[in-house]
């Protein structure tokens, strides 16, 4: 009887200063017997022909399952100050594909998207216009950017939005208990997985 392989899951987020939640997501999803792909872990597979970047785009082509963490600090990797993250585009490509995917977003990110929006900064149009000095509270505007196509913004109906729950978390276990919920059942997920290849 053939070995079934296991599901790879990745895990697209920001690194710095965030170390130990990281560690801790690792930890138990790799213990439900998924193929953990985690920057963070030195996990993801690496081409050593091509750029960080495109490596990571290549995971997100080739994993069965998305989880994105949005978290104050942006990410690394652009080639400029106005090209977007590794993380960033790695959720962009995300939802192209219509992967499988669960977010997670900070609460700083939640309560920062919510005040700029009731002061009339609702769009990343209208938030390019403001400066923010870095901080570890919020490093870069555009993560309300991931937020808002996290949560599918982009279409124009509610009705009409797929894959657009975004699970707010304010501590390092809020964040894992999400995960762990969602993906402890190994056989659901995999169920999942061939229904939605079909």
């Amino acid at each position: 009887m053939a070995k079934q392989r296991k599901l790879t899951l990745l895990v697209s987020s920001a690194v710095y200063g965030f170390e130990e939640l990281l560690d801790r997501i690792y930890s138990e999803l790799a213990g439900f017997n998924y193929e953990v792909w985690m920057s963070h872990k030195g996990t993801v597979p690496v081409d050593p022909k091509l750029t960080a970047l495109e490596s990571c785009l290549n995971a997100v082509r080739n994993c069965d399952l998305f989880l994105g963490i949005i978290l104050p600090m942006y990410g690394t990797g652009r080639k400029t100050d106005k090209a977007d993250s590794i993380t960033h585009e790695e959720l962009k490509l995300a939802i192209e594909l219509n992967k499988p995917r669960w977010i997670l977003a900070h609460d700083h990110v939640v309560f920062a998207r919510q005040l700029l929006r009731h002061l009339g900064y609702d769009t990343r149009e209208k938030r390019a216009r403001l400066t923010l000095k870095r901080s570890p509270a919020l490093q870069d505007l555009r993560v309300l950017d991931m937020y808002d196509l996290a949560a599918r913004h982009d279409v124009a109906t509610y009705e009409k939005r797929r894959g657009n729950w975004v699970q707010k978390f304010g501590s390092d276990e809020e964040a894992q208990l999400f995960a762990v919920s969602q993906f402890r059942r190994f056989q659901e997920a995999e169920g999942f997985v061939r229904e939605f290849l079909k």
